[in-house]
């Protein structure tokens, strides 16, 4: 593809973020494309080593550590949206109660497996696509670590349950979308923003409410991953959003939407979920009912909101970003406060947890260090 009809195939306000075709692998072999490296990515590339860790090795992450999954709840009620419908709260009581709360996990925890599935293969295809070398070593550093992430999340699913639920059809075409799109700037903000600013959010508060040691303890070595693919995506905010035109921004702003309704439409919509009503007796069709007369009521609109409040992440990266504007704001205004979230400034609630993990990774690769060289 020549350059004239590459450029208007995307939205590309920097060369670093250039991009071809997936099946013009010509373009890659360019002399000069090897000696057109950015620095961009230079720090995060090689802070790579810091953050490095094995789901098989029990150094890191002991996967045999016990949860009595049957007698207590491994996340507190309030991260169960149904719960705050008037015909699941009083439906379920007991160890029914505790098991729907469990189940509940079990499907967020598949969505976030799925999820770091679609991260895998999303930073694959952007090594076939980007030109400029330092992003193509980023997406391919990227790659490896989500590897690492779908391995734990497996492990993690396999220890308390057995085998993870089927993602609902939502997230699964939104992911297909993500993957598939031969924009790039889809690509980033559907994955690298959207994917990931949700999965900050979901893992922080994962790491301060649950109940189970063992997944705090996976939330925060996947935190420490995801806190460096999250910058990738704020590299590309801040190179990109200020040189939009009002319809690049406006398609832009349209597209962060689309995935956001789409992702809290997994984690809230009754119809992703059917098979696990079901398994409680339960109709979705009734369930999706009763959050329709939830919203109504202020006590249990609260209590909807505190349960959407992983997207607090999300909803604030793209703030941060300047992709939302008058035009949408509304709809994210339903879910947390907007000038609240705008003051806090641009550091996230998930950093300081990145960070704790990242001193515990260094000690743990400096002792494995010390004792390859023992010996």
């Amino acid at each position: 593809m020549s350059e004239p009809n590459r450029a208007s195939a995307q939205i590309t306000k920097d060369a670093m973020y250039d991009a071809v075709p997936p099946g013009d692998f010509r373009a890659m072999m360019d002399i000069d494309r090897y000696l057109s490296r950015s620095s961009a990515f230079d720090k995060i590339i090689s802070a790579t080593h810091d953050h490095f860790w094995d789901p098989l090795d029990a150094r890191y992450i002991d996967f045999d550590a016990p949860f009595d999954i049957e007698s207590e709840p491994m996340i507190p009620e309030w991260m169960v949206p149904a719960l705050s419908t008037e015909l699941v709260d009083t439906a379920l009581q007991g160890k029914e109660r505790i098991r729907f709360i469990n189940e509940t996990a079990r499907f967020m925890l598949s969505s976030i497996l799925h999820g770091e599935q679609g991260a895998l293969a999303l930073s694959a295809s952007l090594c076939h696509v980007m030109r400029d070398p330092g992003a193509q070593e980023y997406a391919a550093n990227q790659a490896r670590e989500e590897a690492r992430h779908v391995t734990g999340f497996t492990q993690y699913i396999k220890a308390r349950w057995g085998k993870p639920m089927a993602p609902g059809e939502t997230l699964t075409t939104l992911l297909e979308e993500i993957v598939k799109s031969d924009q790039v700037f889809k690509k980033i903000v559907g994955m690298q923003m959207l994917v990931e600013g949700l999965a900050m959010g979901a893992f922080a508060t994962l790491f301060k409410e649950s109940r189970d040691p063992l997944l705090r303890k996976l939330c925060q070595l996947t935190m420490t991953d995801e806190a460096f693919h999250h910058k990738f995506g704020k590299i590309w905010a801040d190179r990109t959003i200020p040189k939009l035109t009002p319809e690049e921004h406006a398609q832009v702003e349209d597209w962060a939407l689309v995935c956001f309704q789409k992702l809290l439409g997994n984690l809230i919509n009754p119809e992703q979920m059917k098979d696990m009503y079901a398994s409680f007796g339960l109709d979705w069709r009734e369930v999706m009912q009763a959050f329709t007369e939830a919203v109504t009521d202020e006590q249990r609109r609260k209590r909807m909101q505190e349960g959407t409040d992983i997207f607090r992440v999300l909803i604030k990266t793209l703030l941060n970003a300047g992709i939302i504007t008058e035009r949408t704001r509304d709809y994210y205004a339903f879910y947390v406060d907007m000038e609240e979230l705008r003051s806090e400034g641009e550091r996230m609630i998930g950093d300081d947890i990145a960070e704790e993990g990242i001193a515990f990774l260094r000690m743990v690769n400096f002792v494995s260090g010390a004792q390859q060289a023992a010996e």
